[in-house]
């Protein structure tokens, strides 16, 4: 079974940066680990729906953005640490937020579509005071 953990939120000032990280362990039933899975970070506010923010592809090659966090946040992965991130940079108010980080076994280049995703974080708050 795969899991995944998230770590690096916290409370920033507008115009802060926080690095979000996400752990997988464990490998799907087809036997496939971390380094064959499209990773996605996904957001959610309160009393709004989860909404995508970033995904990067297996070889880190292909990396696709939402318009509100271009230029803003860069995500990455460590294959060999199984890990990815999420640099977030300028923060601002309204990108607070709890954020997931998701997996899709088998996806070779990246989606923003949330039923690609076959495993999910437990999600960590990032609060952006202005």
């Amino acid at each position: 079974q795969v899991q995944l953990v998230e770590s690096g939120g916290g409370l920033v000032q507008a115009g802060g940066s926080l690095r979000l990280s996400c752990t997988a362990s464990g490998r799907t039933a087809s036997g496939r680990t971390f380094s064959s899975y499209t990773m996605g970070w996904f957001s959610q506010a309160p009393g709004n729906e989860r909404e995508f923010v970033a995904c990067i592809g297996w070889s880190g090659g292909s990396s696709y953005y939402a318009d509100s966090v271009k230029g803003r946040f860069t995500i990455s992965r460590d294959n060999a640490k199984n890990t990815a991130y999420l640099q977030m940079n300028s923060l601002k108010p309204e990108d607070t937020a709890v954020y997931y980080c998701a997996a899709a076994p088998g996806l070779y280049s990246g989606s923003a579509y949330m039923y690609e995703y076959d495993y999910w974080g437990q999600g960590t708050q990032v609060t952006v005071s202005s």
